[in-house]
């Protein structure tokens, strides 16, 4: 039979079509094999290329090495079709019912590594702390204009997930505004503080810790899981045991347990699910109270195995095909 289940945080109902169950070998089927070159001479992304870009606001390069020229290890750019931009002003205004203000906001690229074959999955453990130091330098840098109210860190990997591009590189986009899904949770959060008194992530990860059914990995600062309310297969979460509103405030032993967890975790999903596309985002607290205890920061993967349709789009209930107890078992399984 199949079950309902509630997120205690956004309080969405999601179904576990358990009479559907998939393993892993359900999503694969027979996936065409591309062939990857560490080099890509017309992608704009690839060393040598420096030129095609917008210029660089961050890089991770030798002292002795020139912006916008080769030897970077990481470089940070404005994206060449940006969504947003800092230019003008935010000019709100009221038309009618209707709220317009114009495009401010910030759209930047992180190029993660010269290696256009690989993913975060196969990179070394430097390669990604470069990435998550990175996302705490840009954070930390646009938090500074007043203007901006959230800060998205997230990545797109395959084009079913939206990655335009092979080259393996993540997104930051500033808004002005704290998007809608984010608020959900910032005031879910909020509601089960005053229900319960305590923290609601925390909560999570203290009932999943004794439960242990869903847990994939856990290191001396972070846990990897399934959430109970798990919207699609193999949803992932990596959580910080300790509490913490905002990601860009981490010290350098949680950027390198966070660089272990999440390198692992990428790994197990890239073996059992041989490659999947998917999205990851980074869950932080809005800009003004990012420094308080009102949030509890994290990340979520979401391997784009299913196609939400007509139901799901229509009622934000999402049907899922593998219980998270059993992802969390393949994963935990999974060698790497």
């Amino acid at each position: 039979m199949s079950e309902l289940r509630k997120d205690p945080v956004t309080r969405e109902w999601v179904i576990l079509a358990k009479e559907r169950a998939k393993r892993p070998d359900d999503f694969i089927g027979n996936k065409p094999k591309e062939k990857k070159t560490a080099h890509d001479p017309k992608c704009p992304f690839c060393e040598g290329n420096e030129a095609k870009t917008p210029p660089e606001v961050l890089a991770y390069r030798p002292l002795d090495s020139k912006k916008n020229t080769k030897g970077w290890q990481l470089r940070v750019i404005n994206n060449k079709f940006a969504a947003l931009s800092l230019d003008g002003d935010l000019s709100r205004k009221d038309v009618q019912l209707f709220d317009s203000m114009h495009g401010i906001g910030a759209h930047e690229v992180v190029v993660e590594s010269t290696d256009h074959s690989k993913n975060i999955a196969l990179y070394d453990i430097k390669t990604v702390e470069n990435v998550l130091w990175s996302y705490c330098d840009r954070y930390l840098a646009l938090k500074k204009d007043p203007r901006l109210k959230y800060i998205s860190v997230f990545r797109n990997h395959g084009k079913i997930a939206g990655a335009s591009l092979a080259h393996p590189h993540s997104q930051i986009v500033a808004t002005p505004m704290i998007p809608q899904k984010v608020w959900h949770k910032v005031t879910g959060v909020a509601q089960y503080r005053e229900y319960r008194e305590q923290c609601v992530y925390c909560h999570i990860i203290e009932s999943e810790l004794k439960e242990k059914s869903r847990i994939i990995s856990k290191n001396g600062s972070f846990v990897a899981l399934s959430p109970f309310a798990s919207r699609s297969p193999f949803e992932t979460w990596i959580l910080p045991l300790k509490h913490n509103a905002c990601f860009a405030y981490m010290n350098r032993f949680e950027v390198s347990d966070l660089a272990e967890i999440l390198k692992d975790t990428m790994l197990k999903l890239y073996n059992c699910l041989d490659d999947p596309p998917y999205n990851y985002t980074m869950v932080t607290a809005p800009c003004d109270t990012d420094n308080l205890d009102t949030f509890h920061w994290h990340l979520e993967i979401v391997p784009r195995l299913t196609t939400p349709a007509g139901f799901e789009l229509g009622t934000s209930v999402y049907i899922n095909v593998t219980p998270p107890e059993a992802a969390a078992k393949f994963l935990r399984e999974t060698k790497c």
